[in-house]
């Protein structure tokens, strides 16, 4: 491991939660496209497959910063281990109605209560922050470190998903991943060392952490960008399918986040000056432009080839996201705030799934790859619109701001 990786794992228990991380956030890269596979399997309807996936997406929209809203007041352990059970009995509930070919309102319903999943990734880099609050460089590492863990999950996540539910039976990709929940999430909760002291309600001003404009930009960004993961995801299932090897898709797929999670380790092992802004709005035209030649790819192995080269900017582009939440988001709403970009990310992922989806049943495959070009293209313009927010100082309680409250309110005891 290179120096910079081996100097952050120094602090006590980072090992353990980033390894809990690791297997609480699998079902973020299995769950959608399980349901996905599973349904197309089932009944041979991408519309449906894409609007189920969506139904999980949104339900997780709604409810992942509620969650986290708890967790900054009441602690993780109190709050993610009911929630988690919720999840995995509606995910049950779903593979049953599904098996037993039950109304699709019950699809739908059962659907929405398995979007009610903790944010796993949020909870771990607030371990992060308040393990190393205050230096930036190790922070960036952390934060970069566990960009590369997501993206180890979307190479392996589909894969497992995918192949399970296509060599096995087809609930068995949303099943395993109910079960890595579980335990991750469990584990996670087990480390109480490294859990972040919660902040009562009293210490809570100003009202939820959307209020801050700098994360209303990054939130409204990532709805785009999410358009385009969830797009590439259910367009990749068809496309491969399409050309007779649907089993495929998870290794392009595999190769998309493969490229996310090689440039994300190069990132973190950069010392890098300037502007943070900057550097997301680079990131973020980057990704848009690269959707542009999926449309062009003819084959599979072309595709993945493509899909690579895309996955370049996204592990970059996710770590600066999580430093200018830091900088724009109060302290004590700080897992709050990283949540809700990933939930722009879901209602993204939910929009773009659906879509594609409807798409390729009434055009194919290769029209479906328009709708992550678009959601690219939007992306861009509200980057550009929004960039003189992140680019000034954090005006609505950010990091700053933040800790001059605590330096007042010390000062004040102190007297």
């Amino acid at each position: 491991m290179p120096s910079p990786y081996r100097a952050i794992f120094s602090a006590p228990g980072t090992k353990g939660f980033s390894a809990a991380g690791f297997f609480g956030r699998m079902p973020l890269s299995m769950m959608g496209i399980g349901v996905v596979t599973m349904i197309s399997q089932l009944t041979g309807r991408y519309g449906l497959a894409g609007a189920l996936s969506a139904t999980l997406a949104m339900s997780a929209a709604v409810c992942g910063p509620q969650v986290s809203r708890l967790v900054d007041r009441h602690g993780q352990r109190r709050v993610l281990r009911p929630v988690t059970l919720v999840a995995v009995a509606a995910v049950g509930g779903l593979l049953i109605c599904a098996q037993q070919g039950m109304p699709e309102w019950t699809l739908f319903v059962f659907s929405a209560g398995a979007g009610c999943v903790p944010s796993v990734g949020s909870m771990v880099r607030s371990r992060w922050a308040e393990i190393y609050r205050g230096s930036g460089r190790d922070l960036h590492t952390a934060y970069a470190w566990e960009s590369i863990v997501d993206e180890v999950c979307f190479i392996f996540g589909p894969i497992i998903s995918i192949g399970l539910s296509t060599a096995w039976f087809p609930e068995a990709g949303p099943l395993i991943a109910a079960g890595f929940l579980l335990v991750g999430v469990f584990w996670l909760t087990a480390q109480r060392a490294t859990e972040p002291v919660p902040h009562p309600k009293s210490q809570h001003t100003g009202g939820s952490a959307l209020r801050s404009r700098g994360l209303q930009v990054l939130v409204a960004t990532f709805v785009a960008t999410g358009a385009i993961f969830g797009a590439v995801d259910v367009v990749t299932v068809a496309f491969a399918e399409e050309r007779g090897h649907k089993s495929a898709a998870s290794l392009v797929l595999a190769v998309y986040a493969l490229g996310s999670c090689l440039a994300g380790a190069v990132f973190g092992l950069l010392h890098l000056k300037g502007r943070p802004a900057i550097r997301w709005l680079v990131g973020v035209l980057a990704m848009a432009v690269s959707m542009i030649p999926l449309q062009l790819a003819g084959n599979l192995p072309l595709l993945a080839v493509a899909l690579f080269v895309a996955g370049l900017a996204v592990a970059p582009t996710m770590v600066t996201t999580m430093a200018l939440v830091e900088a724009h988001v109060p302290r004590t709403k700080l897992t709050e705030g990283m949540t809700w970009t990933s939930t722009g990310l879901a209602v993204g992922v939910a929009l773009g799934s659906s879509a594609a989806g409807w798409v390729v049943d009434a055009a194919g495959a290769e029209a479906g790859y328009a709708v992550p070009v678009a959601a690219g293209a939007l992306a861009a313009v509200v980057a550009f619109l929004g960039y003189r927010r992140l680019a000034g100082p954090a005006t609505t309680g950010g990091r700053g701001e933040d800790d001059r409250h605590l330096r007042t309110d010390e000062d004040e005891h102190v007297a």
